[in-house]
């Protein structure tokens, strides 16, 4: 739990120099893993302008695998679903094995573009493993970031 309240506390003050961001938060993985029927929720009380849209996973080498399929779900203010896909986030290279990212120790940060059109229409995204295991081990975090 310390570590992951240092992430938050790490990036939060690392990016609040940074002009393009329009929205970024973090859920922290209370048991550094993510469990089959968990779903991290981001929600937003007024329409965001256009933006790009990253997901950040924080993970450690516990991981045991070379991706992170997951599925988003983007929601309008009435709980209608407008969009879902599934997305694969490479978080270690394929070759060495290497992690990718930015990270210290044993633990890495990894950004990835999500396909998201335009953030005015929705109100919430829904993120949720799909790796088929009811416990995925070695993911702390999961946030979204939307940039100019």
């Amino acid at each position: 739990m310390k570590r992951i309240f240092l992430f938050v506390m790490a990036t939060a003050m690392l990016c609040a120099c940074d002009s393009d961001r329009v929205f970024e938060k973090y859920q922290g993985m209370e048991s550094q893993s993510w469990i089959l029927n968990d779903t991290v929720s981001f929600h937003f009380e007024d329409p965001l302008e256009s933006s790009a849209s990253l997901i950040a996973v924080k993970y450690n080498q516990d991981y045991e695998f070379r991706n992170l399929y997951l599925r988003y779900f983007l929601l309008d203010s009435a709980g209608k679903e407008i969009e879902s896909q599934l997305v694969n986030i490479p978080l270690f290279e394929s070759t060495s094995g290497k992690p990718l990212g930015t990270g210290y120790g044993n633990t890495y940060a990894r950004f990835d573009t999500l396909p998201i059109e335009s953030g005015e229409n929705y109100r919430s995204i829904h993120f949720v493993q799909y790796m088929r295991l009811e416990n995925l081990r070695g993911i702390e975090a999961v946030g979204l970031k939307r940039v100019k």
